[in-house]
């Protein structure tokens, strides 16, 4: 008997926020897109949880060697948004 347990979406975008591999919300969304889950937005939506993760990313993201950034640049490009002035 073989053991097909899936984490559900929110348990495998914890998982994925303490592992150290998304830098952000969003890098986290694309991942598990990318493995399959459906209904990601709506799964994964609402102000706490957003904050939760993103807290998450920003404690255990470990950047590629040649890769650094700093916790306020992450935090800045959370979901690919920053709050700076839109370029023309």
């Amino acid at each position: 008997m073989s053991n097909n347990f899936r984490p559900t979406t929110l348990e495998r975008a914890y998982e994925l926020a303490r592992s150290g591999e998304c830098r952000t919300v969003g890098e986290i969304k694309t991942r598990l897109q990318q493995e399959g889950h459906e209904r990601v937005q709506d799964r994964l939506y609402g102000g706490s949880l957003t904050s939760a993760l993103r807290k998450l990313c920003v404690a255990n993201y470990i950047a590629p060697e040649g890769d650094e950034i700093s916790a306020e640049e992450s935090e800045a490009d959370e979901d690919g948004d920053t709050d700076g002035p839109i370029s023309a």
